[in-house]
């Protein structure tokens, strides 16, 4: 059993940061209701290629939409229509927890915003995951991972610094504003479950992508606020260590990460280089980070003798922290992925599949993998007979009038 067997999610959120919430809730053990609409479903089903090949050699789901949504039961139903939205109000007061990200108040127009459902059901927990929050002069503006990337400062301190080759800003190669707000969302609502298990009380949860944006440039964002340095590009370098950045070798690339000074003088000792930890330019992680261009001047034509493999293995033994950069197939592949688990398979519509295992690894309620990504309204007619009573002629009459799917 779950640590979250007895909560019920109802997932009205789409595309990344609320499904990555409901999943890790999901995996949890929580039963995730997931809505969608009739013959469309979550965007990212359509996020391809790669699409999924299914067994008659039609064209599946986007991957994408496999990487937020397994442990869900998909129900289709058009909210835009009265009695659809009255079967998500009655699903609704049936539920723990609902999870919503439309547009700021656009829920309210068919019943299903927080005042509504909560006079209903005062213990439900409503969390509302928009690009900017529900105030302030963007709360209506539309906010997708890249926007918030660049106006959340991210972009200003990823990629070359200008004048050096590419130097532009750079987002990051994953929808990481999504991800890292899926997180703060589901700690919020976990918290808030905490407090509905002592008092009954349900409440409003109001995350913002550019909130978490914000609050996830940490050691960056203080360097500010306390400090009024405006951090800049550096590429792969670091703003506060050295040497701590990608270094070219003789085959490819490898990351050296030196973040005291016995560890550079062990690094010294490796590069047949002694001297440098007597240099009083780089005798501590101060003066290393002010003559910066110095050090790598000495230390790039050094790295460049000898393969990644071959830095790896002396480095590692003089216990100075390094490694290699993994395309994605080598990340699954390497010996610490395989032991950990970090592929689990699953059945699924299309055949068998693997999938990301949660990270989470506890001893007596770990994460379980109990249904995959499901096809869209696959849990329909299961969901409204167990949970609404509703018979199978009531159920065909609400499909007959395009309400379900």
């Amino acid at each position: 059993m779950g640590a979250l067997s007895h909560i019920r999610v109802l997932d009205l959120s789409r595309v990344l940061a609320g499904p990555w919430a409901t999943q890790i809730l999901g995996d949890l053990g929580a039963e995730v209701v997931k809505i969608e609409k009739p013959g469309e479903g979550d965007e990212t089903r359509r996020f391809g290629p790669p699409f999924l090949s299914m067994p008659d050699g039609s064209q599946g789901d986007a991957t994408y939409f496999l990487a937020a949504n397994r442990n869900k039961k998909s129900v289709a139903i058009d909210i835009s229509k009265p009695d659809g939205a009255a079967l998500v109000r009655r699903l609704a007061r049936r539920s723990h927890v609902m999870v919503e990200n439309f547009r700021t108040d656009m829920l309210e127009r068919y019943g299903l915003d927080y005042a509504s459902l909560a006079s209903e059901n005062p213990a439900l927990i409503y969390c509302s995951v928009t690009g900017f929050g529900h105030d302030g002069p963007y709360k209506d503006k539309a906010g997708y991972d890249y926007l918030i990337q660049g106006m959340g400062g991210l972009m200003s301190i990823t990629g070359q610094p200008d004048g050096a080759p590419g130097g532009e800003p750079m987002k990051v190669g994953v929808a990481v504003a999504d991800v890292v707000s899926g997180l703060y969302t589901a700690i919020a609502i976990l918290a808030a479950l905490l407090h509905q298990s002592q008092t009954g009380e349900g409440q409003e949860i109001d995350m913002a992508l550019f909130d978490c944006q914000a609050a996830m440039l940490a050691n960056q964002a203080t360097g500010y606020l306390a400090g009024g340095t405006v951090p800049r590009r550096l590429g792969n370098a670091h703003p506060s260590i050295v040497p701590y950045q990608v270094f070219a070798t003789a085959d490819g690339h490898l990351i050296v990460a030196v973040a005291n000074d016995g560890q550079f003088h062990r690094l010294s000792k490796v590069l047949g280089a002694e001297n440098l930890a007597g240099d009083a330019r780089f005798a501590s992680n101060g003066e290393r980070v002010r003559h910066r261009e110095a050090l790598n001047a000495v230390l790039k034509p050094l790295l460049r003798a000898r393969s990644t493999a071959e830095w790896i293995a002396l480095l590692e033994s003089a216990n100075v922290p390094c490694g290699p950069i993994n395309r994605v197939d080598q990340v699954f592949t390497d010996p610490q992925a395989i032991v950990r688990g970090l592929a689990i398979p699953v059945a699924h519509a299309s055949g068998p599949l693997d999938l990301v295992a949660s990270p989470l690894r506890l001893t007596a309620t770990p994460p379980e993998y109990r249904l995959p990504p499901p096809r869209l309204g696959e849990h329909t007619d299961e969901v409204l007979r167990q949970h609404l009573d509703l018979s199978s002629e009531e159920i065909e009459s609400l499909r007959a009038a395009a309400i379900v799917g």
